[in-house]
């Protein structure tokens, strides 16, 4: 991938991309790399029309792109050209478009997660005494201001790819959803938010 993260400024952009098969287009590319619109279509169970059509309009938006290293010269693969997505809620916030864009993108990663741990739970046997051990999630409630919460993704987002990078070649790595989430909480003690 050419590029770490897609900083989308558009709501257009972002409305491009908050679609229910597109953000399942983006992240099976992301995940497990180049793919032609008719192996797409058959890992989501769709058909190879719709995924066609779908990655063509993520190409327009610049999320993903023709892959140059194709097979054979009639073969169309399409890779993700970023790792991530990033934009501001603050500026999506401007326009109906962008607060719904960035809602329907929140509420995907919401049921991703829930989906990603229900899936773990069902096949805990099928895995290995360390990955039990690993595997979890926790909440610590801290008081923190803003900045400190902003330059907590930065350092986390760094360590979490400087151990994908060490781990790349190790046979026990596996494809590992890590979500981070920070929401503040009222204060009532303090009289205000």
């Amino acid at each position: 991938m050419d590029h770490e993260v897609f900083h989308v400024h558009d709501p257009r952009t972002l409305k491009a991309v908050a679609h229910p098969l597109r953000v399942l287009l983006l992240g099976e590319l992301r995940t497990n790399g180049p793919a032609t619109a008719t192996e797409l279509a058959g890992r989501l169970g769709e058909s190879s029309g719709s995924t066609s059509y779908h990655l063509r309009q993520l190409a327009r938006y610049g999320f993903v792109e023709q892959d140059p290293d194709r097979r054979d010269r009639r073969e169309r693969r399409w890779r993700a050209i970023h790792r991530f997505t990033s934009w501001s809620d603050v500026e999506m916030a401007a326009t109906a478009e962008g607060r719904e864009a960035a809602a329907f993108l929140r509420r995907r990663q919401l049921e991703k997660l829930t989906a990603d741990v229900e899936n773990f739970e069902r096949e805990r046997d099928l895995w290995s005494e360390a990955w039990v051990e690993a595997a979890g999630m926790s909440d610590v409630v801290v008081r923190l201001s803003p900045a400190t919460v902003a330059s907590l993704y930065e350092r986390v987002s760094a360590m979490l790819l400087e151990a994908a990078e060490r781990d790349r070649d190790d046979p026990d790595a596996r494809p590992v959803a890590v979500l981070l989430a920070a929401h503040p909480r009222r204060d009532p003690a303090a009289g205000h938010e």
